[in-house]
């Protein structure tokens, strides 16, 4: 199995992962977390749940393209939200993620977290299959 490394411009290059890795044969693409950072990696939206959910999910769109992906070939997305609470977050969530998936419905989990990285409340990984 051969893995392509991929920091795609519009986004930070981190020091300690790689935004994008895809791996060849049965090409299974795994975006790491995509968090609401702008591409100079700077909090996007501080305080703002719903300017933060619109970024990830912009940021997860790029990491994507960069991979060769498209959004209807996500498999799987893990969602994860600081003091998750359903009736003042989810349909935030579905906007942001109806933005760029349509009516596509990746599989998902939703996990309520207690902290993320300061100033962070959401952050969204996936994994996508795209064939050889």
């Amino acid at each position: 199995m051969t893995l392509e490394l991929i920091n795609p411009s519009g986004l930070p290059v981190p020091d300690t992962y790689t935004q994008v890795v895809v791996a060849t044969g049965s090409r299974l693409v795994f975006i790491a977390g995509q968090e609401p950072e702008d591409a100079e990696g700077r909090l996007v939206g501080p305080g703002d749940f719903a300017v933060q959910a619109r970024q990830v999910f912009v940021n997860l769109g790029r990491a994507l393209t960069a991979a060769g992906a498209a959004p209807d070939q996500v498999a799987r997305i893990t969602i994860y939200v600081v003091g998750y609470e359903r009736d003042e977050h989810l349909p935030v969530i579905e906007e942001a993620r109806v933005s760029l998936f349509g009516g596509h419905k990746p599989a998902d989990s939703l996990i309520g977290v207690h902290r993320l990285s300061p100033g962070y409340l959401i952050e969204v990984e996936a994994i996508a299959v795209t064939g050889k």
